[in-house]
């Protein structure tokens, strides 16, 4: 699945279905595999030794109100006793306080913000705000960074300064010609990938939830209480899959689908039809506000402004930088937060008028971010191409992604591209776990979900709602926002503060809010931007 900077084989480890049914320790007496053998040596390991906190190191741009540290697991859980890396964890403890009351303290709650790829270390700066302080005064907030992420042990595929091609073109029907130097590209990041992490078929959705129930021993938590966004919410529901009776409350924000023959090819072509929707969400408001914009009077004469931009940045890119693929990618942002509305039409609006520089500001790559983006995107390729079957013979791709590039011109090639590299990986494939769990193993669940999502389109809530038994499913109607958890909407705050805080979810298992307030227009071509997940 494709982020706002970057995004959300058939042999080889197989997930046996008595593993996913049954780990270790079950009730049916099937023999632990070495990997949960490799958990459980693991999980105690950790329990034992806790964590240090301290100082967190100035990579990680945290305040000292945060404390971090790491937790020590294994490379491969089937060799508990081989080769170990170190995840960055970051804490704030429960404040107990809220509203000037005297609260409980309910334990740790982890988050992790999707990708993958993504860290979630900046989690714990969340409880200053006005929306989680409730939260936080009950719950110490965990974030981490997963395996090859950040400092934890961390993934390159390439050389950051080769990574960002810009300026670059994002033709929305490319010729064979641009097909075949991207099919290049695509095996020379593969290859970069084998070479550069002997590792690198460790680097799973199944050890991701592996880690988190080390952690969740570190911690020193019976008990797991876990939110994830986005792809979190797919290795979240994998956990809750393999360790029903080790979670305490979970919730799944923006859920992906989690059902095996949609990991991962078939969520991203649902993902590249669902952003055409969402692409049009953003022209009809900026259509609604031409007196502000004056880009069109109309989505199609909104469209017809983008696409006069999109000519001219391909014949002269904006300040050397801009070309029609870091405009693309800048817009694709507006598909997963309507907050990045105004500056997006403002920027779009002063180019036509003579002044590139807030466009080149909003889009141009940002040389000291060229690692930590290098590095998102090779945690992101490993994880999606080791986890599952993926067509080998460029044909399919060609075939199904011009298919819908006919109808939803405006991520699909560029989100073929990002995945390409999955047709030519070496590295063995897994069989994707059958998220699921039988009724009353696993305790009630949250599921937040907005009905236009983009990233993570509704109908992956709805499938996970259906395979976790006594989830609850909260939708935001007529909203596309991605990762709607401790944001402006009122009522789905509301919901989720119930869950974390009292353990209650809505009556019949499920609840709708109406849409949080449209995003004003502005002329304002700068905005304050908080971390983004998946």
């Amino acid at each position: 699945m494709r982020a706002a900077a970057a995004r959300y084989g058939t042999a080889g480890s197989l997930v046996l279905t008595a593993l996913v049914a049954a780990p270790a320790g079950s009730a049916t007496g099937t023999p632990p595999s070495p990997e949960e053998h490799g958990v459980a040596v693991a999980a105690q390991r950790a329990e034992a030794a806790g964590i240090r906190w301290g100082t967190c190191p100035k990579a990680e741009g945290l305040p000292p109100s945060v404390r971090c540290g790491t937790v020590t697991v294994p490379l491969d859980y089937a060799r508990p006793d081989g080769k170990r890396i170190k995840l960055t964890v970051s804490r704030t403890k429960a404040t107990k306080k809220s509203a000037g009351k005297a609260v409980a303290r309910q334990g740790s709650l982890v988050f992790n913000p999707g990708g993958p790829g993504a860290s979630g270390t900046y989690f714990p700066l969340v409880g200053v705000m006005p929306e989680w302080k409730r939260i936080a005064a009950a719950y110490d907030l965990v974030g981490y960074a997963p395996r090859g992420v950040g400092r934890s042990a961390p993934l390159s595929c390439q050389d950051p300064k080769d990574f960002s091609h810009a300026p670059s073109q994002a033709p929305t029907h490319p010729d064979d010609a641009y097909k075949q130097k991207r099919i290049a590209r695509a095996k020379a990041y593969a290859r970069g990938c084998m070479k550069r992490n002997p590792g690198v078929r460790h680097f799973t959705t199944l050890n991701n939830a592996r880690d988190l129930d080390v952690l969740r021993a570190a911690l020193g938590e019976k008990r797991l209480t876990f939110m994830g966004a986005s792809y979190g919410t797919y290795f979240g529901a994998v956990y809750a899959t393999l360790y029903p009776s080790h979670v305490r409350r979970m919730v799944f924000d923006s859920a992906v689908n989690p059902h095996p023959e949609q990991i991962w090819y078939r969520n991203n072509l649902d993902q590249s039809l669902a952003f055409e929707r969402r692409w049009a969400d953003f022209r009809t408001w900026v259509a609604k506000h031409d007196k502000t914009y004056h880009l069109g009077k109309t989505p199609d004469d909104v469209l017809r402004s983008y696409e006069k931009v999109n000519a001219a940045l391909a014949r002269k890119p904006a300040g050397g930088k801009v070309g029609p693929g870091q405009l693309q990618s800048a817009f694709l942002q507006a598909g997963y937060y309507d907050d990045y509305w105004p500056t997006r039409a403002a920027a779009l609006s002063a180019y036509l008028k003579g002044n590139p520089k807030p466009l080149i500001e909003q889009a141009a790559p940002e040389p000291r971010g060229a690692a930590q983006s290098e590095n998102g995107n090779a945690v992101y390729t490993a994880v999606e191409c080791n986890d599952a079957a993926w067509p080998t013979d460029f044909a399919t791709w060609d075939r199904d992604n011009s298919e819908l590039a006919r109808v939803a011109p405006f991520e699909t090639w560029d989100n073929a591209w990002m995945n390409l590299p999955c047709a030519y990986w070496k590295a063995p494939r897994q069989q994707p776990v059958d998220v699921g769990t039988p009724e009353g193993a696993l305790p009630p669940t949250l599921i937040l979900a907005a009905e236009r999502d983009a990233a993570t389109p509704y109908q992956g809530a709805r499938e996970l709602n259906r395979r976790l038994s006594g989830s609850a499913l909260v939708t935001e109607r007529a909203a596309g926002t991605h990762g709607i958890a401790g944001g402006p909407n009122k009522c789905v705050n509301s919901h989720l503060d119930a869950y974390l805080l009292k353990g209650e979810l809505p009556v019949r298992r499920a609840a709708s809010c109406a849409p949080h307030k449209e995003p004003r227009p502005s002329t304002a071509v700068r905005a304050a931007e908080l971390p983004r997940e998946f």
